[in-house]
């Protein structure tokens, strides 16, 4: 073989391929029972998109994206999530002009340079949803419901989010100082990157990885509890409504997010199926991103973003099987040259008509014909050769029960129709 796919990324086969189309297809509808419509926005952007939306503290920014110039001599970036795109494309669109909140889905592959390991690949694809125009937090408690109820439809069950408040430009400057003046105090114990982030974005000390860092911030200041009056009203009233959803909730006040555009609500929801924890969504709100990259004043906005790849590995931990449904609905067994002809003149009516239909091409032994039926699962199967078509009779063969009846092979559709 002259190459395997690069390292990071993986072909998603027929043998897969279904599962994605089930998971697509229930997200789309729900997102429209919701009052969602999808975008699609493009797989590359300008790298300072990502540096002033994302942030240029960020991971993501400083180890994480494929960038490079393009014949242009321009600065292009593969995207690495799904939101700052989103929200470009709703400044150039004039979207600000239109009856607000205005509410959108995607469906999108995101590029990440990181160590690959289970459910985190390079090329990786990502649902997400955003809400923007409105700061309320009914919002908030809109969105969270959407992905709670997606992920309940498909069968998790014991799901939890893990909510806080990250605060806003008012209380989070005076919350900064206070952290700041904490950090440096501890400046001696803190690994490299927490001393590089304790003066640019003093937040993300919190999330650390090091556990010698989190050892020795065991009572770091958190913002949670240094909230302004309409911080605290905001995160109340979110409780609220998640209440009268009757969603199950926890508050965790060391939840920061990884990117600099989040403000007042973070969450993050998390599958507790079988003893084992897996968070497979997270989001919140980005008051001021809008304004940030270019667009109006005042358009707030709340959205999550959901790994494919590792929902598809939570429901196969937590045994939930996605039903193949790409049986055929008949195999048309073939004697003779006659046969061979004239099945395939059925099979344009058949697949016309709807119903799936195939036959041999590789001239297989009737025996081998009728194996190779059983690896595709047919539904039903025929055999047609000179006697049958002489008859215009044949058995159809039910492959699920092994019943077999008479019928017309003129009137070979509208049998299948009763079947089906």
């Amino acid at each position: 073989m002259l190459t395997g796919a690069p390292r990071g990324t993986k072909d998603i086969t027929p043998k897969e391929s279904y599962k994605w189309n089930y998971l697509e297809s229930r997200f789309r509808k729900l997102c429209s029972l919701y009052g969602y419509e999808e975008i699609r926005t493009p797989i590359f952007e300008h790298t300072e998109l990502f540096k002033r939306g994302v942030g240029d503290t960020t991971d993501i920014v400083q180890k994480e994206m494929y960038s490079f110039k393009d014949k242009g001599d321009r600065e292009i970036t593969l995207k690495p999530e799904g939101t700052a795109g989103v929200v470009r494309a709703f400044i150039e669109h004039k979207m600000h002009a239109d009856a607000q909140p205005t509410k959108l889905f995607y469906m999108t592959p995101c590029f990440r340079y990181e160590r690959p390991q289970s459910g985190r690949q390079r090329q990786f694809h990502q649902f997400g949803v955003e809400a923007i125009g409105g700061d309320s937090p009914s919002l908030d408690a809109e969105v969270i419901g959407l992905a709670m109820q997606y992920l309940s439809e498909l069968g998790l069950k014991d799901l939890t989010v893990s909510i806080n408040s990250v605060g806003c430009s008012v209380c989070r400057e005076s919350y900064n100082e206070k952290l700041k003046s904490y950090l440096a105090e501890r400046a001696e114990v803190l690994c490299d990157l927490c001393n590089d982030r304790r003066d640019k974005n003093p937040m993300r000390v919190i999330d650390c990885k090091n556990e010698t860092c989190q050892a020795n911030i065991t009572d770091i200041p958190l913002m949670a509890d240094n909230l302004c009056d309409d911080c605290k009203e905001h995160f109340e009233t979110l409780k609220s409504y998640l209440n009268e959803m009757s969603i199950k909730y926890q508050i965790d006040k060391k939840i920061v997010r990884g990117l600099d555009y989040y403000k007042r609500t973070a969450f993050e929801i998390i599958s507790n199926d079988l003893g084992s924890q897996s968070t497979v969504c997270g989001g919140g709100r980005y008051d001021g991103l809008v304004e940030q990259i270019g667009g109006p004043k005042g358009f707030s906005g709340i959205g999550f973003g959901m790994g494919v790849e590792r929902l598809l590995l939570t429901l196969e931990a937590n045994d939930i099987k996605i039903e193949n449904p790409n049986a055929t609905d008949i195999f048309i067994v073939t004697i003779g040259d006659r046969a061979k002809l004239k099945a395939f003149g059925i099979l344009s009516d058949l697949r016309h008509n709807q119903i799936s239909a195939d036959k041999d091409h590789l001239d297989r032994s009737v025996k081998a014909q009728f194996k190779y039926s059983n690896k595709v699962n047919s539904k039903f199967t025929i055999v047609i050769g000179d006697d049958e078509l002489e008859k215009d009779e044949a058995a159809l063969k039910n492959m699920e029960t092994g019943e077999q009846r008479l019928v017309k092979i003129s009137n070979l559709v509208g049998e299948l129709k009763k079947e089906l």
